[in-house]
């Protein structure tokens, strides 16, 4: 790894700002009425996002054909830098044809603001079946990663990327921390050692449980749950956030904590995202990255631990951020508190496996979660959440 004034480098050496000047915004304004437009939908506007502020460094815009490539069938770029997940911009055949490479084009959120610029240097076909299979290890149309790629354009945009300008974050602003101000605050705090926590679910005991391991062993944790496009079925993220913010003011050492918002959108590619999800904390100056049980999975896709087993196929130093791995952990009735085999002398019927998706499905059933699944401020308030959810 370079030397790096923070204690980890960013991802390939160097953290990429891709947000506009003053000057270059007023430029882009100026020709804004001129330029071809395409429209981005939530994701692509997260992905722009991601790119801007530097945490998908060492991406500089949606990727080529070649950086596509390696990308799906070998977890690099071009360049041999590891990287799991692709990042592109796909339109319909209909909008990509009157494109022309080497100029400039529009990008809208979904109401249609200005809020981009591609600077357009390739238009390429590729195969969806092919990315299905590679990147999320299924063609089910019933995968939600999987039904992204067959429901989007055939053509990917490729080219370098401007962000027009960093608006504060509709819903929460006061934890909108880009990776430039994260490394800032780690190195105020003189903090060397950081591990990150990646979540869409709402908090619950076993992650508390391994956060805490972790926090044990390190200098601090960044907690960083995912607010861009989850299914429809997850917990808002304004309810998770809440949660977060709950158990932080009761049972969590205030000045060894930073709470931030991660702005990207899900993938729910299991262990691939769990790679890409370390890369992103890496990015954002953390050192260390929890792993555990189905990071990143959804339904029966992927085996209990195989987001784990992938680190095993690269170098350390190749990724150059450190997997903290957790075994499921449970309630275990016969120590009365949180544990999981490696520290439980329990029988199975001893052990009280919690889970987000068993919160949610007892909270439709109108049922409170209880002590050994969730803090009861946190419970009252999922539950508050669920209520109001219902009603509407």
């Amino acid at each position: 790894m370079s030397h790096h004034p923070d204690a980890i480098a960013p991802h390939g050496g160097q953290l990429v700002n891709r947000i506009a000047t003053p000057e270059q915004r007023e430029e882009f304004l100026s020709k804004a009425d001129f330029l071809p437009r395409v429209q981005l939908d939530d994701r692509a506007v997260s992905d722009l996002e991601m790119i801007a502020i530097g945490a998908f460094s060492p991406l500089t815009g949606f990727m080529n054909q070649e950086d596509y490539d390696r990308t799906v069938t070998e977890m690099r770029l071009a360049n041999g830098v590891v990287w799991s997940i692709p990042i592109t911009l796909s339109v319909a055949e209909e909008v990509a044809s009157p494109l022309q490479e080497g100029s400039l084009i529009r990008l809208d959120n979904p109401a249609g603001k200005f809020i981009g610029v591609l600077q357009l240097t390739q238009k390429y076909h590729y195969d969806k079946t092919r990315e299905a299979i590679n990147v999320y290890r299924t063609d089910d149309a019933n995968h939600p990663g999987v039904q992204v790629i067959y429901n989007q354009g055939s053509v990917h945009l490729a080219g370098d990327i401007w962000l027009l300008q960093r608006e504060p974050h509709p819903q929460f602003p006061a934890y909108q921390i880009d990776p430039a101000a994260s490394r800032q605050m780690f190195r105020e705090n003189g903090w060397k050692t950081i591990v990150g926590f990646q979540t869409r679910n709402p908090i619950h005991r076993a992650h508390e449980y391994i956060q805490k391991c972790a926090l044990e062993t390190v200098d601090a944790l960044f907690l960083h749950p995912l607010v861009g496009a989850t299914k429809d079925d997850d917990i808002p993220a304004d309810v998770r956030m809440r949660c977060y913010e709950i158990l932080l003011e009761h049972y969590y050492p205030h000045d060894r904590v930073i709470l931030a918002i991660n702005p990207a959108a899900m993938r729910y590619a299991g262990p691939r995202e769990a790679i890409f999800h370390a890369l992103v904390r890496k990015n954002y100056g953390c050192t260390h990255f929890i792993v555990g049980r189905d990071h990143a999975g959804v339904g029966n896709y992927y085996g209990t631990y195989d987001a784990q087993y992938i680190f095993d196929e690269f170098e350390p130093a190749e990724l150059g951020i450190v997997p903290m791995k957790f075994e499921h952990a449970f309630y275990c009735t016969r120590t009365k508190q949180m544990a999981t085999t490696k520290t439980s002398p329990s029988k199975p019927e001893e052990r009280v496996h919690l889970s987000g998706t068993k919160v949610r499905e007892m909270l439709r059933r109108g049922e409170l979660p209880p002590p050994e699944f969730s803090r009861p401020e946190v419970a009252a308030e999922l539950a508050r959440a669920m209520r109001i959810e219902v009603s509407v």
